[in-house]
């Protein structure tokens, strides 16, 4: 095994493809030199050059219409948008063009390409620079979502995010990019849409993504001493869904919580407690439970961020009311 941060994991998937497959190139605002704004492709234009780690004008519409062409014609672009926030003046590319391309054409080409994402709050970076916007993705066809919360994860579903053949969006959260966690030694793929346990529990399910999953963790911990057993899930990849291992741990503790980060009007989250009631309700002995940010944008100071923002404590009232 090795230790290393969520942004050095990152960096180890995308060495290993671009030293594996010379289709696989790199674009986007400042990912040469410079290394990318949270440091996730620093040193790879050393090896690769100006011709597979291009720095691009600042235009996420240039950035993602660029990657759709070069992936329709052979390329496996991997593109980073500076912040999720600004994939907005990108939507046309990525929701008319890349999601339908294949379907559209009959199968008869494929668009493998990654778009990275920064998301999340905890940065202080503002409204405009720290919002979960993952449900949008979730919600168009034609589309793959990732979203891991450990180094370990973050390098397996790159590698398959890179390999897949389909346009897949890769999110990844400000806050982790300095977590550090074991690695193992060997850089093998993560199929996409296989969930993870991440804790083993017996009383009550929590379903988290990508920072929350750790304040899951935590939450868990504390619970544990109460007596009560918190099983924590990690789906990994919003789309495609491993509902069956979800589903499974519900039919284990009747009881579920459901964790993200994203304001919880119209969430992802939001999707799953409708998944789970249509399919599930004759295993719930208690109410669905949602937690997600309140019903307003990203404060910039630290005391109220860290209030919209779900913490710990909510986790475990949620998990004591229904426990």
């Amino acid at each position: 095994m090795r230790n290393m941060a969520y942004a050095e994991a990152l960096r180890e998937a995308i060495l290993n493809e671009m030293r594996r497959d010379p289709a696989v190139f790199l674009l986007g605002e400042d990912i040469g030199r410079f290394g990318g704004t949270f440091g996730v492709t620093r040193g790879l234009i050393d090896e690769f050059g100006e011709d597979r780690v291009k720095d691009t004008p600042i235009s996420e519409t240039a950035i993602t219409g660029v990657s759709i062409g070069a992936a329709a014609t052979g390329m496996r672009p991997v593109a980073e948008l500076m912040f999720v926030d600004f994939v907005t003046v990108a939507m046309d590319q990525l929701v008319n063009q890349a999601a339908k391309m294949r379907y559209m054409f009959g199968g008869k080409i494929t668009i493998p390409m990654v778009l990275r994402m920064p998301a999340g709050a905890g940065i202080q970076a503002a409204a405009q620079h720290s919002q979960s916007l993952e449900a949008w993705f979730t919600h168009v066809p034609g589309l793959k979502v990732v979203y891991p919360s450990t180094p370990k994860d973050a390098l397996g579903l790159m590698i398959s995010a890179i390999r897949d053949d389909n346009p897949v969006v890769f999110v990844e959260h400000k806050v982790l990019y300095s977590m550090k966690g074991d690695v193992p030694d060997t850089n093998e793929p993560i199929p996409l849409g296989v969930a993870d346990i991440k804790r083993e529990g017996s009383d009550v399910t929590v379903v988290a993504t990508g920072l929350m999953v750790h304040k899951a963790l935590k939450a868990a911990e504390i619970l544990s001493k109460e007596g009560i057993e918190v099983e924590v899930i990690d789906p990994r990849t919003l789309f495609p869904l491993d509902k069956e291992k979800i589903f499974n741990s519900l039919k284990k503790t009747h009881k579920i919580v459901i964790v993200t980060e994203e304001v919880k009007r119209g969430s992802w989250g939001g999707e799953l407690a409708a998944l789970i009631a249509e399919e599930m309700f004759d295993y719930l002995d208690a109410q669905i439970v949602r937690i997600g940010a309140l019903n307003t944008p990203i404060p910039f100071t630290t005391v109220l961020e860290n209030v919209v923002i779900p913490n710990e404590e909510d986790i475990i009232k949620a998990v004591r009311a229904i426990a």
